[in-house]
């Protein structure tokens, strides 16, 4: 959530930066600010006549004590009292729209960020060469169905379209990806691992900003009043929702796996084949809490950590900086990480590491204190994932492929799958 101080203090400068994204959130800052306005008017009124009302108190009762009529007076601040609870009133009133219009308010793109749509992503770097085939590479789902590892009719069957079943080597080859993720970021990049819930009360959804904007794209049980997790990155990030760090505390540096669901899984007929867009997958999340000065530098480094198991497996990849028409609700600077499928022809994400500075942290209320006596300030919350298994999964198939369909895979997962090489059954 924005803080409404800076609405207050750079007014100009929050309209342009979220015109970035849309031109239309100017008119809601427009509204806030407005209502900010009677708000903070009411409250000075409602000060005013609080003293007012005292002092004709006082008065009253010196009225009384002389023996003499107090009637007038008496009904003088009973109407007071009355204007008073009016004002409460408004007050309340545009508190509740203040926040109701916050809460569908994105983040303030960092001045990093380039302006427009998803055409005006800039690609900052390029890792590894392309693969070498003397034959037409197969896609991941060609490969899956022949190596017997990928079943998505019976996926399909059993909970409809875009839920793919993976079978003997291949649920083998997924849960050794994950188990490498793990302890790539446990051993050496500092790392805490949580097993976390996968469904979460609505407070933890808003806190990370999934909760009023994407409603229609999660999976709600409606008895319970639970949220399937879009993402591990909100129970996670909520483990200290309305919380008070010290500064020793941080950095907080968390991962989790989990698998994710995700309602939208991607326009009709876009991407949708194999395992590019589907609507439970497995990944491995990493959460940062930072001070705000750390927060760019934090990204730079948790940036690296996913590109570090892309380039251990051997798999190209390009890390691209998101446009402000391209940000996620949340965030204020975003990185995807980009590998290239050869079979499809295509970069496929499967990382996105973002800052979401202080918009996170004001809405689950996460704040830190630098020293005893000092005013508390809310942490910077970052998270990235590393990675998101579908498209890892069908870029390894696509990217060591052999010409009978064999997948020979990089040393690096051999002993946590314990199968160097898929072959055709």
């Amino acid at each position: 959530m924005i803080d409404i101080r800076r609405l207050r203090a750079e007014p100009d400068a929050v309209r342009e930066a979220l015109a970035k994204r849309d031109a239309g959130l100017v008119a809601e800052v427009d509204r806030v600010l407005e209502l900010d306005t009677v708000r903070r008017e009411a409250i000075g009124e409602v000060n005013e006549l609080k003293a007012e009302r005292n002092e004709a108190s006082k008065k009253v009762g010196e009225l009384k004590r002389a023996g003499e009529d107090a009637d007038a007076l008496i009904e003088s601040t009973r109407a007071l009292g009355d204007r008073i609870s009016e004002l409460d009133e408004s007050v309340r009133a545009s508190e509740e729209e203040i926040r109701s219009i916050l809460l569908f308010v994105p983040n303030v793109p960092l001045e990093r960020v380039p302006a427009g749509d998803e055409e005006y992503n800039e690609v900052l770097s390029e890792w590894g060469e392309p693969a070498d085939f003397d034959f037409e590479p197969r896609p991941h789902w060609e490969l899956g169905e022949l190596l017997g590892i990928l079943d998505l009719p019976r996926g399909a069957k059993v909970s409809g379209s875009a839920f793919p079943v993976l079978r003997g080597a291949g649920a083998r080859l997924q849960r050794g990806l994950i188990d490498f993720f793990l302890d790539v970021h446990t051993t050496e990049h500092g790392y805490t691992e949580w097993r976390v819930p996968y469904l979460v009360n609505p407070e933890s959804m808003a806190g990370t900003g999934q909760l009023p904007k994407f409603e229609e794209e999660s999976y709600w049980s409606e008895r319970d009043d639970l949220w399937l997790i879009p993402t591990a990155e909100v129970p996670i990030t909520n483990l200290h929702r309305g919380e008070l760090l010290e500064l020793d505390d941080l950095p907080v540096r968390y991962t989790a796996y989990s698998p994710c669901f995700r309602r939208e899984a991607g326009a009709a007929g876009k991407d949708t084949r194999g395992l590019l867009r589907v609507h439970q997958f497995d990944k491995v999340e990493l959460v940062r809490y930072e001070t705000p000065e750390r927060s760019l530098a934090a990204l730079e480094e948790l940036t690296r950590e996913a590109e570090t198991l892309l380039e251990r497996m051997g798999l190209r990849y390009r890390r691209v900086l998101l446009a402000s028409g391209d940000l996620g609700q949340s965030g204020a600077m975003t990185y995807d990480l980009e590998v290239w499928a050869p079979g499809v022809g295509s970069w496929l994400e499967v990382s996105s590491c973002t800052t979401f500075t202080d918009y996170q942290a004001r809405r689950a209320d996460i704040r830190f204190r630098r020293a005893q006596g000092e005013k508390p300030e809310f942490v910077h919350t970052l998270n990235g994932s590393a990675l998101a298994l579908p498209r890892v999964f069908a870029a390894l198939l696509e990217t060591y492929q052999e010409r009978d369909g064999s997948v020979s895979l990089p040393e690096v997962l051999h002993s946590y799958v314990r199968i160097e090489r898929l072959s055709p059954s």
